[in-house]
């Protein structure tokens, strides 16, 4: 039994169905009107058929999403326009720049180029003797004399020279390795 002064907490439950089947057939009756325009415009604009179709279903979807609002609007073609557009003009940002990036235009971030060479400068260093791998960073990586590197270790020049002179020819070893 309902209390006459109670308002019900949840919507009849066949009223929202009707609604949103109402929202549905809206938005069909939209789409099947403007789908073909807005796909041919698009096919013109970025003289691609595939693209344009990708574009098409986005803006569709974008504005399905919004429905309610843009269903509301007394031009939604034009927002449904706007929207394919704006996802064309990022589309093709994101296009150019990876054009760019591939035909080597726009500099690559270095952060991670730096990471990528300390990278391989350990892997290449890793087969070396601590000693060797010593006096290779030291004289070629940080450019330290080999009597200062030798004061560094605690050895001799001549022997930081002789561990350096080793670790290259190692190096170049492998390197020659590598490449037959």
């Amino acid at each position: 039994m309902v209390n006459d002064r109670t308002l019900p907490l949840t919507s009849d439950p066949t009223e929202t169905d009707a609604l949103a089947a109402e929202r549905l057939l809206d938005f069909e009756v939209f789409f099947d009107r403007e789908k073909e325009k807005l796909f041919r415009a698009l096919c013109l604009v970025t003289r691609n058929r595939f693209e344009a179709e990708e574009l098409t279903q986005d803006a569709f979807l974008s504005v399905y999403e919004r429905w309610d609002r843009v269903g509301t609007m007394d031009d939604p073609s034009g927002y449904l326009y706007r929207t394919a557009m704006n996802g064309f003009h990022s589309w093709h940002r994101r296009s150019a720049l990876a054009a760019k990036r591939t035909i080597g235009l726009t500099r690559a971030d270095d952060s991670i180029a730096m990471i990528d060479d300390q990278d391989a400068v350990v892997r290449s260093l890793e087969p070396l003797s601590p000693r060797q791998r010593a006096a290779v960073v030291l004289i070629d990586l940080l450019g330290y004399s080999s009597e200062e590197a030798g004061q560094m270790l605690g050895i001799r020049a001549s022997t930081v020279r002789t561990y350096a002179e080793r670790a290259h020819r190692d190096l170049k070893a492998r390197m020659d390795e590598s490449h037959e």
